[in-house]
């Protein structure tokens, strides 16, 4: 089956005032963050990419442009189903103030219960996340074959979301992963299981390339290998670091 790469948007202005952005209009990349968009072609350019799909959010078609100029080839579909959680009436509050509220005790320690006012759940949140990238990967392998790479341009809770799914793990365990702005997370999905290939990296990961496949592996598995990256403390809402 084809591979997933999962990139996470630049930092972005809700990430360093705190705020949670949610679907708010407006929400750029800062200057870490543009300079973190701008490196990305150097940090994928040993992947023979098929395809771009992102979240219709600001922050994350910034995140691609330079990629899709690097690479004029390559097609770029926006999604809205890999679109930020809806925060409802939490959209552009600060976390510092959100704390206080009862409900953020349940998104951290039991988020499958988790509904956001005037939102979605964030059980909503990952059945429509996993249902695009599921059918995006289908869709990859019948136009380019099954070893084919895609890349989905996405958000904090998106992507923690789609790794607690490839995991196996229940959505009250998602608040685990940590994923860094611009930081890459590859799954990959075959007929038996997902594998998750890298987690958070903001490495080196031509080793991601395709190459020729190798004696004694099975089910799918490209190198019977799982490396992730270096993660932090307690995520909140909108990922790893700051709003989503």
């Amino acid at each position: 089956m084809a591979t997933l790469i999962l990139v996470r948007h630049g930092r972005s202005t809700a990430n360093t005032s705190g705020v949670l952005a949610g679907w708010t209009p407006g929400v750029a990349l800062d200057e870490h963050g543009a300079a973190q968009a701008a490196a990305l072609p150097a940090r994928l350019a040993a992947l023979p990419l098929t395809a771009a799909v992102a979240s219709p959010l600001q922050r994350c078609q910034e995140t691609l442009r330079p990629l899709l100029e690097a690479r004029p080839g390559l097609t770029l579909h926006t999604d809205d189903r890999v679109g930020e959680c809806h925060y409802g009436d939490w959209s552009g509050r600060k976390l510092a103030e959100l704390a206080d509220e009862p409900l953020m005790r349940t998104v951290q320690q039991h988020p499958s219960a988790a509904a956001f006012p005037g939102g979605e759940s964030l059980r909503a949140m990952q059945h429509r996340a996993v249902e695009a990238v599921r059918e995006w990967n289908d869709r990859i392998v019948a136009e380019h074959g099954e070893d084919a790479l895609f890349l989905v341009c996405s958000h904090g809770d998106i992507i923690k979301s789609l790794v607690a799914d490839a995991l196996g793990m229940h959505l009250d365990l998602f608040q685990r992963v940590s994923v860094e702005p611009c930081s890459v997370t590859v799954i990959r999905y075959t007929p038996m299981r997902p594998y998750l290939l890298r987690l958070g990296d903001t490495g080196d990961l031509s080793s991601l390339a395709p190459r020729e496949p190798a004696s004694g592996t099975a089910d799918g598995d490209p190198d019977g290998t799982a490396d992730g990256g270096g993660h932090g403390g307690d995520a909140v809402v909108g990922g790893a670091t700051g709003a989503g």
